[in-house]
């Protein structure tokens, strides 16, 4: 559901015919997308999909061979400058200086997007204490575990309250708690009319926090809607067994076959069948009757509603990975922390 502030907004972010290439590479071949002010536009794709590509042009990291690219109404190329003092970025690596204390971070942060000393040290404070990092302020960055790190960059992303915020993969290396509370202060930033490009591949992180989505692959888009329209483009439901054994997984998905609308997917290393099916109770009801005999082997059943992981696989013809890349061929890491 669209947060109030989304609708008869005009558009924070403006993407067209966006094309780049690495020699005989081609990262992003055409790619259109729009994000409104005050909403949370997900981006999604497998590893190398051209997600980060995107990400960098927009934050002026990179120029694109084509197309164009505007933030606020100015030009990424043309307003570069105007551009970087608009919007905040948290790369896919956490970019503190290890030898300088939380505080010490983001008051330098804070003073290189010309914050006075008084203002960059209050901002520094009010961000350690929402990000949880308060009794850490005075040791060194170096001294941090890696959550807290990724705590400390999204902190310094958003020091000097950027109206466009760039999360390309916020939460990789956080622990569950951590997680929840990004999420949390994630949606309370849109709540408070930032634009929030956020790339993920955490898929209940986008389903959770997008208004809407793009899915992109070998660098183009190929689905754009909200959660519930690229759910319905897959359609149906799933009927799923999990059993006791793998090696009983291809008899069970031969007699189920007939039942299913599309291939069935079997997981040997989770021992969990998925048929996408046509139908509610009664096809369940059918799938145990032709199992039976294999009662013993059925550890557990279920018939859910599509979700984002099979948008993914039937759109792309990936599983969705839990560990991101960066995407852009050449692998260095991009300036992160904020642009700065």
């Amino acid at each position: 559901m669209l947060r109030p502030s989304v609708l008869g907004m005009s558009d924070a972010i403006v993407v067209e015919g966006l094309v780049k290439r690495y020699g005989g590479t081609t990262a992003l071949d055409g790619v259109d997308l729009t994000a409104a002010e005050g909403s949370v536009l997900g981006l999604l794709g497998p590893n190398g999909a051209g997600k980060t590509t995107v990400v960098r042009i927009l934050t002026t990291l990179l120029k694109a061979d084509a197309g164009r690219a505007e933030v606020l109404g100015l030009d990424v190329v043309r307003d570069g400058d105007a551009v970087r003092a608009s919007i905040g970025l948290t790369g896919q690596y956490a970019a503190v200086d290890e030898y300088l204390t939380g505080v010490e971070n983001l008051e330098m942060v804070g003073r290189l997007y010309r914050l006075g000393r008084r203002q960059a040290r209050a901002r520094a404070g009010e961000l350690l204490e929402r990000f949880d990092l308060a009794g850490a302020a005075d040791r060194p960055a170096k001294t941090y575990s890696g959550g807290m790190r990724r705590r400390l960059d999204i902190a310094a992303s958003l020091i000097a309250r950027p109206r466009v915020l760039f999360l390309d993969e916020p939460t990789t290396g956080l622990d569950p708690r951590s997680r929840l509370g990004m999420w949390e202060f994630i949606a309370d930033l849109a709540d408070g009319g930032t634009t929030i490009l956020l790339t993920t591949q955490y898929l209940e992180e986008a389903d959770r926090l997008a208004d809407r989505m793009v899915v992109i692959d070998h660098g183009q888009v190929i689905a754009r809607g909200t959660a519930d329209e690229l759910k319905a483009q897959v359609g149906g439901q799933r009927l799923e067994f999990t059993v006791t054994t793998a090696a009983v997984l291809p008899d069970i998905a031969a007699r189920l076959r007939g039942l299913a609308v599309d291939e069935p997917q079997v997981d040997e290393q989770a021992r969990r069948l998925t048929l996408p099916v046509s139908g509610g109770a009664e096809i369940l009801a059918e799938a145990l009757q032709r199992l039976d005999g294999y009662t013993a082997e059925i550890f557990d059943v279920g018939l859910r509603r599509p979700d984002l992981d099979d948008v993914f696989l039937a759109l792309t013809g990936h599983a969705a990975e839990a560990a991101a890349t960066d995407d852009d061929p050449r692998t260095e890491p991009a300036v992160t922390g904020g642009v700065r």
